[in-house]
């Protein structure tokens, strides 16, 4: 299938085409505007169907508008026709085409135009009402919201917010990527020209300011976004990728002594703690127990002796476990518990906890596992 996509540089353009790459049954014809109204006939004569992506969102001259939103859409109505090829057209608009501003009225121009070819030429076409789309490749200060606060969060600058209260409905790229594709090989009776896309999101700005606030600040409390809540995992992809290029990475804290170090890594509400655990050669840690708290150990380099004892007797339960072949050992409440390193190099653990830890309700009990 051959596909025209105008508006091939645009946010949304370069998402698709990104994606539609790695679909070898799909060529691509991309429209930009350094493209010339030759190469748009040309297109319009070989392709199978029409993305027309192409839309002035901000601009200092209302003319502009009109000149891609409606005009552009007729001239692309037109080489279609002269070309007799009568090809579905999928037409991305906005959700503000009813307003009494220029904006919306070129965009419902665009609209329109796009229903009149399909009842003239007996036609299939895709319109749809754009909310507010987020995601990465979206351009600060023009495409949306999200792309901006995302930017200057990132950047450690100030955010404007003139009304929290205000509620934006919200749409994620990659949904909507998702929703042209499966239009490509989807034939309608003619008859429905509008369609919605779901899911999207209502939030307040104030929430929304405060949500990408605290992706800045988990880096350093070590908490990660909710990745159960979808919209606040679609939000946290976005927010990274505008980092700047020089703070992809961001440090941890160790504790270290003499039998070696801890480090904790990620912390969640949902899902507790992971932490990565060194204990130099020979060493032993741990002769604690936990009343609720339970973990999950990995050795991923060395060999280790895993022991436990119920505190309620005297039985000491041994295990042995090595990178030679990944292995995850339950740590039960109520058992005081060591890891000893068996050989003369440093001996490595990722230790999961179901409950991030807490200076102040630590659920750490001083006892050996070894009752002489």
């Amino acid at each position: 299938m051959k596909v025209l996509i105008t508006g091939s540089k645009g946010f949304v353009g370069n998402n698709l085409i990104k994606t539609l790459q790695y679909d070898k049954s799909v060529e691509v014809f991309e429209y930009s505007r350094a493209n010339s109204l030759s190469d748009l006939s040309r297109y319009t004569k070989e392709c199978d169907f029409v993305i027309h992506l192409a839309g002035v969102n901000r601009t200092d001259n209302r003319q502009d508008f009109y000149d891609v939103n409606s005009d552009l859409t007729k001239t692309l109505i037109s080489s279609l026709e002269a070309n007799n090829n009568f090809v579905p057209i999928l037409l991305t608009s906005s959700i503000h085409s009813d307003a009494d501003n220029d904006y919306g009225m070129s965009k419902k121009a665009g609209e329109e135009l796009v229903i009149e070819y399909s009842k003239a030429n007996n036609t299939p076409v895709y319109i749809y009402k754009l909310p507010n789309l987020f995601g990465k490749w979206s351009k600060p200060f023009y495409n949306s919201v999200v792309a901006t606060w995302s930017y200057q969060i990132a950047n450690s600058e100030e955010i404007s917010i003139s009304d929290e209260s205000v509620q934006i409905q919200l749409l994620y790229i990659d949904d909507l990527i998702a929703e042209i594709i499966s239009k490509l090989n989807y034939r309608s009776d003619h008859t429905e020209y509008y369609y919605e896309i779901s899911p999207t999101y209502l939030i307040s700005l104030k929430k929304l300011a405060e949500t990408l606030k605290s992706f800045k600040a988990n880096r350093k409390s070590l908490y990660i976004a909710d990745m159960s809540n979808d919209l606040e995992r679609k939000l946290y992809s976005t927010y990274l990728s505008y980092l700047p290029n020089d703070d992809f990475k961001y440090e941890l804290v160790t504790h270290s002594d003499s039998r070696g170090s801890f480090t904790e890594l990620l912390k969640s509400i949902s899902f507790g703690q992971v932490s990565v655990n060194i204990a130099k050669g020979f060493e032993i840690k741990g002769n604690h127990w936990h009343h609720s708290k339970n973990e999950k150990f990995i050795v991923v380099k060395g060999q280790a002796k895993i022991k436990f004892r119920n505190v309620l007797d005297d039985q000491v339960i041994e295990y042995l476990v090595s990178d030679e072949k990944f292995e995850v050992v339950d740590i039960p409440t109520g058992y005081v518990h060591t890891i000893e390193n068996l050989l003369a190099e440093d001996l490595i653990t990722i230790m999961w906890v179901n409950e991030p830890y807490d200076e102040n309700k630590s659920d750490t009990y001083v006892e050996k596992v070894e009752i002489l």
